[in-house]
């Protein structure tokens, strides 16, 4: 920021022509944040007014093509109190002018119950103060919710922490008064009644427990303690803000590695003014290296969209160098051809995608041959299981010895069979789907850094199906992109 003393401005001319367009700027661009929060924000409220229309209005009113029920309409109202708290949260981030306190609001007193358990924060001594005598004239006191991790015990309990910060006068030698008192501890919540453990507590709960905000807050009511889902929804949106930068560089750190699987999976979503629930997504960016011996972490990182779209990959892994391993979505496909011969990035396919839609014939018994496929295939995952751990030259030399000459057989008789079907059955679109990602099909038996197929991050994805059915996200304006900070940090792979 620029100087507002008079007294601080440079006597040199271009230094302040430099000075007053850097200012001009910084005001552009608060414009910009402030112009496309407030956009945002409108968004969200288009959305409350549309469910509130749902709920109360006239039956000409309510949604159309997908009612919403009670526990419905809680879910994207929470999800849009989430998103709102997020937005204030960035913005509030950027006003590096702002240094004026959250103005505290009234709140009822906790029930008397509850365990007391009292912090007492001593200032430290000033260097002209020691040795003389402190007088105590007065403390700060606030009390805060907390509830302690669960442990296997017959009563559990929660408490309010509260926090005593004694203020000290002392007299000194020149007769004048120090007042004296220790600073108030940083907190998540600015202001607010909940702990770190708190806060912890509400997220872990909805966001890796599938525990909607409306059950949590009929759970503490039964033991007396009041809090409102709208309450515990700004929460979350603060705390989502605050996490982001972690889930970022988990993201970061995923992108590192030699190898990483992506996937994407569809969310229920509400469509600002349109009266209607579309569509969604989840995308999953998972690295394990276990398999093939590696010592890098497993993690998996998750990113919420209102779009599908190819754009959406390759801005995420923008500037990722390495294998990518996915299953046939044309996405991903575009994404390995717009990579040139400076770019390294390799697609490898999902064998076991292939697999499924032999296995789907088989299991109505709609077609030996597809039961013949299926057959045929089942060697290769028990050489798998021979090679998991092993180091990648072993295992690619393994796949050479074992795996080629299977795999080679499939596109044999997959070639033979094609010719002889119509066009238009599920056996020739299954063996269509087969020969037309065999290269990347075939890349794992010359890389033993590749899997034979990308279970691993579907598993992950699939974690999150409980979530989805308790959620109804308001895009990536509401709580979306909340879950997803949250399911990075909380679900890695398994």
């Amino acid at each position: 920021m620029a100087p507002t003393d008079p007294q601080q401005l440079p006597d040199d001319i271009d230094a302040l022509k430099a000075m007053i367009a850097a200012a001009h700027a910084e005001i552009a661009e608060l414009k910009v944040i402030n112009t496309t929060a407030d956009e945002r924000i409108a968004r969200l409220t288009s959305i409350v007014a549309m469910l509130q229309r749902a709920q109360y209005g006239t039956r000409s009113e309510r949604l159309r093509h997908d009612p919403l029920n009670d526990e419905q309409m809680a879910f994207g109202f929470d999800e849009i109190e989430t998103g709102i708290e997020e937005i204030k949260s960035g913005l509030e981030a950027r006003d590096r002018n702002s240094t004026a306190p959250r103005p505290s609001r009234p709140r009822k007193g906790f029930a008397p119950h509850l365990e007391r358990i009292e912090q007492v924060i001593e200032p430290d001594v000033p260097a002209d103060c020691v040795g003389l005598e402190a007088v105590r004239i007065g403390e700060d006191v606030s009390e805060r919710l907390d509830v302690p991790p669960a442990t296997f015990r017959v009563i559990p309990g929660s408490s309010p922490r509260t926090t005593r910060r004694p203020k000290y006068a002392y007299r000194l030698a020149d007769g004048e008064d120090r007042i004296v008192q220790a600073p108030a501890p940083d907190h998540l919540i600015v202001g607010g009644i909940p702990t770190e453990a708190m806060l912890a507590q509400v997220a872990v709960s909805k966001y890796a427990d599938g525990l909607p905000l409306y059950r949590q807050e009929e759970i503490y009511a039964r033991d007396g303690v009041e809090l409102d889902r709208s309450l515990m929804a700004q929460w979350m949106g603060r705390l989502g803000f605050e996490l982001e930068p972690l889930a970022q560089y988990v993201l970061h750190t995923i992108k590192q590695g030699e190898r990483i699987f992506a996937d994407e999976t569809q969310l229920p979503t509400l469509a600002p003014g349109s009266g209607k629930v579309k569509t969604a997504w989840l995308w999953a960016y998972a690295r394990d290296d276990r398999p093939f011996g590696g010592s890098g972490p497993p993690m998996v990182a998750y990113r919420f969209e209102d779009s599908r779209s190819g754009d959406c990959v390759a801005r995420h892994l923008d500037g990722y160098r390495g294998i990518l391993q996915v299953d046939g979505y044309t996405a991903y496909n575009r994404l390995g051809k717009q990579s040139g011969a400076n770019d390294a990035m390799t697609l490898a396919g999902c064998w076991a995608h292939a697999r499924r839609k032999f296995f789907d014939l088989h299991s109505s018994d709609a077609s030996p041959f597809a039961s013949a496929v299926v057959k045929a295939m089942a060697p290769l995952w028990a050489i798998e299981e021979d090679i998991r751990g092993h180091d990648p030259e072993l295992r690619a030399s393994i796949r050479a010895e074992r795996s080629s000459l299977i795999v080679a057989k499939l596109f044999n008789i997959l070639d033979r069979e094609l010719p002889r079907l119509s066009g238009k059955s599920k056996l020739a679109e299954a063996i269509r789907y087969t020969l037309s990602r065999r290269a990347a099909l075939e890349r794992f038996l010359i890389d033993g850094r590749i899997e034979i197929d990308s279970n691993i991050v579907e598993r992950a994805i699939r974690l999150q199906t409980i979530t989805r059915k308790n959620a109804l996200f308001a895009g990536s304006d509401g709580g979306g992109q909340t879950w997803a900070t949250f399911a990075t940090l909380l679900t890695p792979p398994r």
